[in-house]
């Protein structure tokens, strides 16, 4: 069973500060998709290599271009996942989604959004 959804999708990206330091940019966009759970094969077999798996989601396949995080409502909050795998199928791209936590200084619960500035 799936259900809409609108998701945030975020793509980090690397730039240099004052000092020279690599800091992360992060860009978001707002999508609409379809959540729905992971099969337990996928549980099975993320679980085997260590991995988390939380949800799968829907896309449109125009609408994905290889962000890693994603954001969305889960339970009245809004919470940060981690795409770890990917699927096309047709029209619409599969991302499998873990939640983690302290792997990024973004992916978190509720996390202030950090944006590039145009």
């Amino acid at each position: 069973m799936t259900e809409p959804i609108v998701l945030t999708l975020i793509a980090e990206s690397w730039t240099k500060d004052e000092i020279g330091q690599r800091v992360p940019v992060y860009t978001e966009r707002t999508i609409l998709g379809e959540r729905g759970s992971v099969t337990r094969a996928e549980w099975s077999a993320a679980g085997e290599q260590g991995l988390k798996p939380e949800y799968q989601v829907d896309v449109f396949v125009g609408d994905y271009q290889g962000e890693r995080i994603v954001r969305m409502e889960v339970n009245g909050s809004q919470q940060t996942f981690a795409v770890y795998r990917t699927y096309r199928t047709g029209d619409t791209v599969e991302l499998y989604l873990e939640w983690k936590t302290g792997d990024s200084s973004y992916v978190h619960e509720n996390p202030e959004p950090k944006t590039e500035e145009k």
